[in-house]
């Protein structure tokens, strides 16, 4: 099982869903005329105007702290020191080239999503890649596969390894037992999940943006204490990935083969852009403008926040200590609690410890949101099945915090690569349409009027979206 498992993931990962996931990404970069950098402003103005919420869905700054608790866990602060520990520092080049490639994907896939979005029994927007397959492509047999997979890889095992990173650092750092840590995150888990999306997203409202800035201010602190070496560490950056630093070794092209694949391998798991997990949360925002394109532009920024930003700030940590050393065995989440204790003292093993939890916790509750999503499209929100759902999920936490993972993390990878081929093909099928939506939103600012959808103007879209949802009527 062990082999057949590890063989698919080397085939998906190391060929198949790295070049599948650049290959789509540059697509829509050039067919949305690089609207990630044409418009980059624009994201953060359409975030001024996010906290607008209704009956029936959450904000579009709730859905974007929603959508960063999921992108923002273990791998901004392990899986960054692995690239760099395996790829060198040039793989810190190769995460930003792919965030700016996936931001494009990130639009798309979070604009049919609000498309596409569908009120549930309780009157509350729901959508994702499953709900855009069933309706616009016609074909509820590939939502349901991707719900499957989505399920398996987010709802239960990734929050099974997010409990036992947490777990692992809470006995390192403070000698807390495993158990007892798996209790605490068991209660805190059914606290916030039980009460449903709202509370989710209220949750990472509050939690988010704090955790986030808390890490982003520890890490400018270290870049004041180096200032001098700053620029150094940048050209050693650029440098490693072109392989000029290995210019006279005759590994030339190992050098730079490492690089971009550890690069972009810990680009796009910490990003997820084109992964289908996002979409999720975005589908449950009302956005301000009253247009699906809007919550494109508000995703797109999640992905910059999570790897340009986060990701740089623990890399900037790590490349401006002592103690990233070939051979050393020093990585993960060991080598960023070293590097920032290299910089702070014995405090930096607790700030790290405390930062894993949270942003560990954070991906815990959003996973379980995306989860949730897809299992109310598989069952259309049966109580009983949800509550049975919560509570496997809240199983999984604990085992996670007291158990061994690697074939489970190994099964994890490979229910998300599939979920991700999945989730790429139908937005391929898509592209069209999301592109038409960008469009159409443009336009409207360009003449200088506030974006609103009106799908009567697409009477081959209204046949595919529910009701009510895209008049073309303005926000009360």
């Amino acid at each position: 099982m062990d082999n057949i498992i590890n063989f698919i993931n080397d085939l998906m990962w190391g060929t198949v869903l790295v070049y599948l996931l650049i290959g789509v990404g540059l697509m829509f970069t050039i067919r949305l005329g690089f609207i990630q950098f044409r418009h980059f402003g624009h994201m953060f103005t359409v975030l001024r105007h996010s906290r607008v919420a209704d009956k029936s869905g959450i904000s579009s700054f709730q859905a974007l702290c929603t959508g960063l608790a999921a992108r923002v866990g273990t791998g901004n602060l392990a899986g960054v020191a692995v690239a760099i520990y395996l790829g060198g520092p040039g793989a810190v080049f190769w995460m930003w080239v792919i965030a700016c490639i996936g931001m494009a994907t990130a639009f798309v896939e979070s604009t049919l999503a609000q498309l596409y979005k569908v009120k549930d029994d309780k009157g509350t927007y729901r959508g994702g890649p499953a709900y855009y397959m069933e309706r616009g492509l016609g074909a509820r047999w590939m939502g349901v596969m991707f719900s499957i997979f989505l399920i398996l890889a987010f709802g239960l095992v990734f929050n099974a390894v997010q409990a036992n990173s947490i777990s692992a650092a809470m006995t390192e750092a403070f000698a807390v037992p495993a158990w007892v840590t798996g209790l605490v995150l068991v209660l805190l888990t059914a606290l916030i999940i039980f009460g449903g999306i709202r509370a989710i997203a209220r949750f990472s409202e509050l939690v988010v943006p704090f955790m986030a800035l808390a890490y982003i201010l520890m890490a400018l602190v270290v870049v004041l204490m180096h200032l001098e070496a700053l620029p150094g560490v940048f050209m050693l950056v650029i440098k490693s990935a072109m392989g000029l630093e290995q210019a006279g070794s005759g590994a030339v092209g190992y050098a730079i083969s490492q690089a971009m694949m550890q690069g972009i391998k810990r680009g796009l798991f910490s990003n997820e852009a084109g992964m289908g997990s996002a979409p999720n949360a975005a589908a449950t925002a009302s956005p301000y403008p009253p247009h699906p394109a809007s919550q494109g532009y508000v995703q797109m920024l999640g992905v910059f926040l999570d790897t340009i930003v986060i990701c740089t700030a623990t890399a900037a940590i790590v490349l401006l200590s002592d103690q990233l050393q070939p051979g050393s065995g020093l990585t993960g989440i060991t080598l960023t609690q070293k590097a920032l204790a290299s910089h702070i003292g014995s405090a930096g093993d607790y700030f790290i410890a405390i930062s894993l939890f949270f942003f560990a916790f954070t991906s815990i509750v959003a996973n379980y949101a995306y989860a949730e999503n897809n299992l109310i499209f598989l069952e259309h929100n049966h109580l009983a099945g949800m509550v049975i759902f919560r509570l496997f999920v809240l199983g999984m936490v604990m085992f996670g915090a007291v158990g061994e993972l690697p074939l489970v993390w190994a099964m994890a990878d490979m229910s998300m690569a599939l979920m991700a081929v999945t989730n790429l093909v139908a937005m391929l099928l898509l592209s069209g349409v999301a592109i038409t939506l960008a469009k159409d939103y443009n336009a409207q600012r360009d003449s200088g009027r506030l974006p609103v959808f009106d799908v009567n103007k697409y009477p081959e879209l209204k046949q595919q979206i529910e009701p009510g949802i895209w008049d073309g009527r303005h926000p009360d």
